[in-house]
């Protein structure tokens, strides 16, 4: 498993956290996603190579945030 994080701003609430969650969970190979509103916490679990994250920073911003690599 590889572990990527990331850190994302204009997250305020739980509303915000499923929004990004429901958007990187499309991502393949994607099996973890811990996303925290409270401190900007993103970290996105794979099952063998880490993910690509021009895939995960499309997946935010398609969420309506912006994330950047942590």
């Amino acid at each position: 498993m590889a572990t990527t994080e990331y850190q994302v701003t204009g997250m305020t609430c739980s509303h915000c956290e499923g929004a990004i969650r429901g958007e990187v969970s499309q991502i393949d190979g994607v099996v973890s996603i811990d996303v925290r509103a409270a401190d900007g916490h993103l970290a996105v679990t794979t099952a063998d190579s880490p993910v690509d994250d021009a895939a995960v920073l499309a997946a935010v911003e398609e969420a309506g945030y912006e994330a950047q690599p942590a």
